[in-house]
């Protein structure tokens, strides 16, 4: 079967010609139930509309997608940039493919467009976080990816993020 990869359409709330949001939405809920973590999801369609269209998106999107045009897999990134090294980094938000494509290379190939998207864009490398109970971690190690040496991720959000602003 032919599965093709492609940029994602997001238009801005309120513009028209069909879009790509629906889709990416239900795909981004889809690895949330994979993960069970469903009730985390709390972004919008017109969230999604708005963050991932105009002259500077918040994030890009490729989705793959089946020749009748159901879309199967998605990968969703956005660009940071590495002061040390002084050149942007392709960081990967979310990765999905549908449950009955894995293992037949559907991620691999989502994963090389990212990466040819990084190279394009001048990117000194790609980075993503996966939760230590996530059995794709044996599949990143196979493509190449190491865990950031003694890096560990740290987040603050909601009524934490608001204390912190209200701080100083």
């Amino acid at each position: 079967m032919e599965i093709t990869i492609r940029p994602a359409i997001l238009r801005a709330p309120g513009e028209t010609g069909e879009d790509d949001a629906e889709t990416v939405r239900r795909l981004v809920r889809a690895l949330a139930e994979v993960q069970e973590a469903a009730d985390y999801v709390t972004g919008s369609v017109d969230d999604l509309r708005r963050d991932g269209s105009g002259a500077h998106p918040y994030f890009h999107a490729m989705i793959a997608e089946r020749p009748d045009g159901r879309a199967v897999g998605l990968a969703l990134y956005y660009f940071v940039y590495s002061t040390w090294a002084g050149r942007p980094k392709l960081y990967v938000e979310d990765l999905y493919v549908d449950g009955d494509l894995r293992g037949t290379g559907l991620g691999r190939r989502l994963m090389a467009a990212l990466a040819r998207e990084a190279i394009g864009r001048g990117c000194v490398k790609l980075d993503l976080s996966v939760k230590t109970d996530n059995h794709a971690r044996d599949f990143y190690a196979r493509l190449g990816l190491t865990r950031s040496g003694t890096w560990l991720p740290y987040t603050v959000g909601g009524s934490d993020l608001e204390s912190l602003a209200a701080s100083g």
